[in-house]
């Protein structure tokens, strides 16, 4: 058998397919299907009994590229918050997703090797979700939206939950830098791979030291990003990345001349105003 590179990797994963909407039956050995089992009930077995974690915030690979004013208020937040139904839901089947796609990759030809391996950087500790063909991979699920960021190679545009730091701490730790995101969108079951440049990545020892400090301040950060135009009537209002962001009211509680966030009710979804020049003629939450 040839020896195969992730820049194939998508177009080998497709080309069974393809045979198989042509009634051709996929090469699957008895091997193949025992593995992607056991790789699905690890995710179920992963998702119903958690572990026991200490509950005190702790920096890891998976969040240290968050913003540091995230990070920060995260540190202080005392309450005991629980997931939601839905969202638990969503958690297992993005479990189980990401284990068919590597049942994908093994059955293209490529070669996944270190799955779920620890690896530390300067105190920082993390899991890969594996390897293929030797280069760190991240696999993900992602929504139309986010998919697309992958797909056209702009993640570095607007990477508020800290992505390219995961991949670079990953990399630094296994000394490989030509790895990626497998990305599956869950709308549509398109898959992606996204390898970005080295110049896209940070200087993981840099962001480690900084987000290390920044965490233990007594005053908080600066703001993660900046509010932006709402309109041509001086209208401000909080970027995309922000409205995901739980913290976002205590963050801006200054808003409005101390007023906090208002909030408007457009048809395309709830906007986060800042400041208010011109008040919107669309219902505002109150």
């Amino acid at each position: 058998m040839s020896i195969k590179s992730l820049d194939t990797l998508i177009e080998d994963i497709y080309k069974p397919l393809e045979d198989l909407s042509k009634g051709k039956p996929l090469p699957l050995s008895e091997e193949d299907i025992d593995i992607a089992t056991q790789g699905i009930k690890n995710a179920i077995m992963h998702w119903a009994f958690p572990e026991k974690r200490n509950k005190e915030f702790s920096l890891r690979m998976s969040n240290i590229g968050k913003p540091e004013r995230q990070l920060w208020f995260t540190k202080r937040d005392t309450d005991s918050k629980q997931t939601t139904p839905s969202t638990q839901i969503k958690f297992l089947y993005g479990h189980i997703l990401e284990e068919i796609c590597l049942m994908l990759v093994r059955l293209s030809g490529h070669k996944v090797t270190d799955e779920q391996k620890e690896v530390t950087v300067d105190g920082i500790t993390g899991h890969i979700d594996c390897k293929i063909d030797g280069e760190v991979v991240d696999v993900k699920t992602a929504s139309r939206f986010s998919f697309l960021k992958f797909a056209k190679g702009t993640l570095s545009e607007s990477d508020s939950f800290g992505y390219l730091s995961q991949l670079a701490g990953y990399e630094e730790a296994e000394g490989t830098n030509n790895g990626g995101f497998l990305v599956f969108n869950k709308e549509s079951g398109e898959l992606c791979l996204y390898q970005p440049e080295d110049i896209e990545k940070p200087n993981i020892k840099s962001k480690i030291s900084s987000v290390k400090k920044a965490v233990v301040l007594d005053t908080m950060p600066d703001l993660c990003y900046r509010p932006v135009p709402d309109g041509k009537k001086g209208n401000m209002k909080l970027p995309k990345d922000c409205t995901w962001c739980k913290y976002k009211f205590e963050c801006h509680k200054d808003a409005n001349n101390g007023e906090g966030l208002r909030i408007f009710k457009y048809a395309n979804g709830l906007v986060y105003l800042t400041h208010v020049e011109s008040k919107p003629e669309v219902e505002e939450v109150l």
